[in-house]
């Protein structure tokens, strides 16, 4: 049976993004978005962790902050362990894979704008694959 795992989410950052390096220096971005769900007059949010990986992690730190509005797309990812005390733990969050910045909020300075590099395609697509 065929598996499919992806996620889109847009929502605000519910804090300022976390870089940190891995020992062989790949970035590690770690940052949480709130996604509001309106039903009728009754609204819920639903806080997930986000993992953006190497040029990806370093981009969201750099230019996002807490309250930010942004886009993700990503995957499903589950981590299990056993913490000290021997019970096993899990987490769920997701991984993404690109992204795009959503409102004036997180739009850079003229001072610090970014360059073409820092930019991840959000799902385009490959020449002549455009549908219409």
């Amino acid at each position: 049976m065929p598996n499919f795992n992806k996620v889109i989410l847009m929502g605000h950052l519910t804090r300022d993004p976390e870089l940190s390096y891995t020992t062989n220096q790949t970035a590690i971005c770690k940052f949480g978005l709130a996604v509001n769900h309106k039903f009728g007059e009754r609204e819920e949010v639903c806080f997930v962790d986000i993992t953006a990986w190497g040029k990806q992690g370093e981009v969201v730190q750099k230019y996002c902050h807490k309250g930010d509005a942004l886009l993700v797309e990503g995957r499903l990812t589950l981590d299990r362990w056993q913490d000290k005390d021997g019970q096993n733990r899990s987490k769920l969050y997701v991984t993404m894979s690109a992204m795009s910045f959503v409102g004036k909020s997180n739009r850079p300075a003229a001072e610090t704008k970014p360059q073409e590099e820092d930019f991840i395609p959000f799902g385009s697509p490959e020449d002549g694959e455009i549908p219409f």
